[in-house]
């Protein structure tokens, strides 16, 4: 017995639960389209408040947002896809991956590929851990620039009742994606795993009554 590394809920064997597997493959498939999606953000006409509003720029904007093409850039999206398939390689005693002819070809091929050993992943790897959380970090990051878009709804639970450290509650709306099983807080990135659930529960109701 041990535990998954990414919601650390027990398992007979392996290093990813199936739902997590899931999750993870979900966000694999997708990345690809999030990569396209990006494309239509990079002029910064606007900026996006906590829970997912939005306020006009009171300077003069950029010619295009610095986020979005970071995560368009070498390093970006494509730099984590990559350093995770040559490690993969590595691994498995593979042959070095060959690159993509551009960054979009890249992207999903480099995403592709690791989808490819997702069940070797889960069960044989003791980076599988750290890897669905990068994806997972790296897919929130996306989601807060492109929205629901490309996300599902998801189920709300209500507002995310983590506090930072001038004491403000975050308040961004919290929703558990299809086939998640760790609530993420896409706004301040705080996690909820199935373990703090209940009390999860009872912050949320104690904020919306005081509110």
């Amino acid at each position: 017995m041990t535990n998954c590394g990414m919601c650390e809920t027990p398992i007979e064997h392996g290093y990813l639960c199936p739902g997590c597997t899931r999750a993870l493959a979900e966000r694999l498939q997708r990345m690809p389209r999030s990569y396209n999606a990006l494309e239509g953000f990079l002029a910064p006409s606007t900026t996006r408040e906590p829970g997912g509003g939005r306020t006009g720029r009171a300077e003069a904007p950029l010619p295009v947002s610095e986020h979005v093409l970071n995560l368009r850039a070498n390093g970006g999206i494509v730099g984590i896809l990559e350093d995770w398939r040559n490690a993969l390689h590595a691994a498995r005693r593979w042959p070095a991956p060959v690159l993509g002819v551009n960054i979009p070809n890249r992207v999903a091929l480099a995403s592709t590929a690791i989808l490819h050993s997702i069940d070797w992943i889960a069960t044989c790897w003791p980076e599988a851990g750290d890897l669905a959380h990068e994806i997972r970090n790296l897919d929130n990051d996306i989601a807060s620039i492109i929205g629901t878009r490309e996300r599902p709804t998801g189920t709300r639970l209500g507002p995310c009742p983590a506090e930072h450290d001038d004491g403000a509650v975050c308040g961004a709306i919290l929703r558990l994606q299809p086939g998640d099983t760790v609530v993420t807080c896409r706004w301040c990135t705080t996690t909820y795993p199935p373990a703090t659930w209940a009390q999860l529960k009872q912050l949320i109701d104690w904020d919306q009554a005081a509110a």
